[in-house]
């Protein structure tokens, strides 16, 4: 019993030091079935996306109506949101350089670039935790919109 109480707690100490240490896995690809990417990828969701995205990824009220200063509210991450209808490419870029990099002429965009203070790894982590709370149909349909390897 105590051998295995302290394995426990040991490894619990080893997760929490490796995550405020900054150490983590690279991540190259929006994968939603990658637990540790997914793991990854809600701290760094709470941290840089919740603030605007919603917690439970719900966005801003009124996300279709067209605020004073000519942009969006912050829209929803879940199925009731558009993400899923567009390929990993474009969500990664729009993440990484905002939405005014990659915007059409005459759309104003309050999306900010998240490159720095995020690296690649961070936003492909992010958008795999992102992703994994989309429902299997929302899933399946976007990944057609993904070149296979």
């Amino acid at each position: 019993m105590e051998i295995g109480y302290r394995v426990k707690w040991a490894g619990r100490f080893t997760i929490l030091a490796l995550v405020l240490s900054g150490c983590s896995q690279s991540f190259e690809a929006a994968d939603a079935t990658n637990a540790e990417a997914v793991a990854q990828g809600k701290i760094l969701y709470a941290q840089n996306c919740a603030a605007c995205h919603g917690q439970n990824l719900e966005g801003q009220p009124h996300w279709k109506s067209i605020k004073a200063d000519g942009t969006l509210p912050a829209p929803p991450h879940n199925d009731e949101g558009h993400t899923w209808h567009h390929a990993d490419t474009l969500l990664f870029d729009y993440t990484k350089n905002g939405g005014a990099s990659i915007a059409p002429e005459g759309f104003k965009s309050a999306m900010p670039a998240f490159s720095p203070p995020m690296s690649d790894s961070d936003i492909w982590a992010t958008l795999s935790f992102i992703k994994s709370q989309w429902s299997p149909k929302a899933q399946a349909r976007q990944a057609r919109m993904n070149p296979k390897p």
